[in-house]
């Protein structure tokens, strides 16, 4: 298995994986690709996240559709015709059925694995590689029997409006997740979904982190509702400042994401005890805007512009 990649969500671990064979410069077009959108009128309330421009569209404008079956023997029928076509498949797992998942028997999260045939078996890959708030998961590869594999990508019991949120806007773009009654995987097709993006979003890293702030600093259920987005958003941004090594406020601006899950961790864990620390998480939001200001105050100067 190659070195998984470093920052990245379990979405975007398994696409990296999955596109790496066809685009083998899939994690500098993803470093370059990624920003920061937020929605601020989803149909289920709250904020919706986009972390990354889309990356799975190739040359021959073929890209990824969300498929699924309630039926698992249609669903592996289905799983072995995209093996067929093109020797690999991207899945959605569930974290509570994966035994190196540190949910394994608890939490259950939509899980992005790799598959592919070997004999009559499956290898699954997993790059996913982070420290999350249910314990520490390593990258995996290996290989399981056809019972194994139902297991692991048992449909979800139940979601959240922000957990099909981030399903949705997984591939970067608004793209409807299938059905949650059933097995889910995606599929490479010759007329991928590339819908007209709808609703209010605002764009750019400083807007974007105001409005988050702004939004979570004060309510601690709105923090806990938007913690994995925000924690998502941090990998994202630190991998891309990953592909600038050496430039000026670089570092500052990694460490200054990387200490915001920490204090959003923090500011819910507090607010459980029902002494919600404020300002703990603010202090943390500002002191992320000023090294981005910062930082891109110097690329200003950098670039004359």
């Amino acid at each position: 298995m190659s070195e998984p990649p470093a920052e990245l969500s379990c979405y975007t671990a398994g696409l990296v994986a999955y596109l790496e064979p066809r685009l083998p410069d899939i994690r500098d077009r993803l470093a370059a690709a990624v920003r920061l959108r937020v929605r601020t009128d989803p149909p289920d309330g709250g904020l919706a996240f986009s972390h990354h421009a889309r990356v799975d569209i190739d040359g021959r404008g073929r890209g990824l559709v969300h498929r699924g079956a309630d039926d698992w023997s249609a669903a592996r029928g289905a799983l072995d015709a995209e093996l067929s076509r093109h020797g690999t498949v991207l899945a959605v797992g569930n974290t509570r059925h994966i035994p190196w998942s540190p949910s394994y028997g608890g939490a259950e999260t939509a899980h992005w694995v790799v598959l592919r045939r070997h004999g009559d078996k499956w290898q699954v890959r997993d790059d996913f590689d982070a420290l999350t708030p249910h314990g520490t998961q390593t990258a995996y590869e290996g290989l399981v029997d056809e019972a194994e594999l139902q297991a692991l990508l048992t449909p979800l019991s139940r979601t959240t409006a922000q957990a099909v949120s981030r399903d949705r806007h997984a591939l970067g773009e608004a793209v409807e997740p299938a059905p949650y009654t059933g097995w889910r995987w995606l599929e490479l097709s010759d007329t991928p979904d590339t819908p007209a993006p709808e609703g209010t979003w605002v764009d750019g890293l400083l807007p974007v982190l105001r409005l988050v702030a702004d939004t979570v600093c004060a309510d601690p259920d709105a923090l806990a509702r938007h913690a994995d987005d925000i924690w998502t958003a941090a990998r994202h941004q630190r991998f891309r400042l990953a592909s600038r090594p050496g430039a000026a406020g670089v570092a500052e601006t990694a460490a200054a994401w990387g200490s915001l899950p920490q204090a959003v961790r923090f500011g819910i864990a507090s607010a459980e005890r029902g002494r919600y620390r404020e300002g703990v998480v603010r202090q943390a939001f500002e002191q992320l805007i000023a090294t981005v200001e910062r930082l891109e105050s110097e690329r200003r100067e950098d670039t004359g512009r």
